[in-house]
């Protein structure tokens, strides 16, 4: 699949209302979760994405003040330290961007302004995701004292977290390495001033490679039995004492307040986290959303769930959701015999 996207683009999105019937009963996950599978999909992708218009997702505005950013600084998201920066080939999954850099959508942090340190945020417009794979690919950024993170909110006391701090990449013990911050917020946490570390749901795994490096999948698969998560494929760690169970939204973000504790910095440049893909496979808490999935799968049958592989890899062009009048370019085999096809009879 990977290699004729790249020869022919965006082709095989051409004819994704044609290929979404095999995908018509659902997604299953590797390794399988409590749920045989999942009813619904999202899915962005911001290498050829100009800029965030339908793509489901909100850049934020608002300020932390010092005084309730439990650091030295003050935190300033604002709409214009998230950057839209597309390859220059919309037909490559590779080669220069527009801007220059890394192609992907970029979330800054910038350098101190007058004791506010100005970062960046995005949250997703649905908030009904209910159990569910959700995987990123993202490079980390290679300035010390940030912090970048993907994680699933439903409120302070549950809330999935991988959080990534650029003081961890590169330690003098393993210099090609890093490490990732897998929380889960809970009671436990919230009662303990928002800090999980003394509770069964914090881990810093190490990762076998530099985040800030080159991209990486990112993935946490959460269902009713715990939450499991993923670097590139590669298991790293389970939590299930304390598993979320109402649904939420989506979050990325890159920010500091300076504390030494957890952000560090400030950082002394701007620097950039950059995304390249949302991929999320969930269940939905909407009853319009569930009466969807029964329409378009009114009988169960295993011939149209699609399994949904691990590891890295490329969203399809664009956005892609069930029940928003997109449908998923998956089932490589059939979209590249559909596209061949389409091609020779227009040629």
């Amino acid at each position: 699949m990977w290699s004729f996207t790249k020869a022919f683009g965006i082709w095989p999105c051409l004819f994704i209302s044609t290929v979404s019937a095999f995908c018509e009963c659902g997604y299953s996950v590797d390794p399988p979760t409590s749920f045989v599978l999942f009813t619904d999909l999202f899915e962005n992708d911001f290498l050829h994405s100009p800029n965030l218009t339908g793509s489901g997702w909100i850049p934020q505005q608002y300020n932390v003040e010092q005084s309730d950013s439990r650091g030295p600084y003050g935190k300033q998201f604002t709409t214009s330290n998230v950057v839209s920066n597309p390859l220059k080939d919309p037909y490559s999954w590779a080669g220069d961007s527009v801007l220059g850099g890394d192609a992907g959508l970029q979330l800054w942090a910038r350098k101190d302004n007058d004791g506010m340190i100005p970062a960046a945020e995005i949250a997703t417009e649905r908030t009904d995701f209910l159990y569910g794979s959700f995987r990123v690919g993202m490079k980390m950024s290679k300035v010390n004292g940030t912090c970048g993170a993907f994680f699933w909110f439903h409120n302070d006391s549950q809330e999935i977290d991988m959080e990534f701090l650029s003081k961890q990449f590169h330690p003098p013990s393993g210099p090609n390495t890093g490490a990732v911050n897998l929380v889960l917020q809970t009671p436990a946490s919230l009662q303990a001033g928002y800090d999980a570390s003394g509770t069964p749901d914090f881990s810093t795994p190490s990762l076998p490679f530099p985040p800030d490096a080159a991209y990486h999948d990112y993935r946490f698969d959460w269902s009713p039995d715990g939450v499991a998560f993923y670097a590139d494929g590669a298991f790293l760690h389970v939590m299930n004492v304390s598993t979320p169970t109402s649904p939420g939204h989506l979050v990325l973000n890159h920010w500091s307040n300076g504390d030494p504790a957890w952000s560090g910095g400030p950082p002394e440049q701007d620097t950039a986290v950059t995304v390249s893909y949302i991929k999320a496979y969930f269940n939905s808490s909407d009853p319009a959303m569930q009466a969807a999935y029964r329409k378009r799968c009114p009988t169960y049958d295993a011939k149209r769930v699609c399994e949904m592989l691990g590891g890295v890899g490329n969203a399809t062009n664009g956005t892609v959701a069930h029940g928003e009048g997109a449908r998923a370019c998956v089932k490589g085999w059939f979209v590249v015999v559909l596209a061949v096809l389409a091609v020779y009879c227009i040629s």
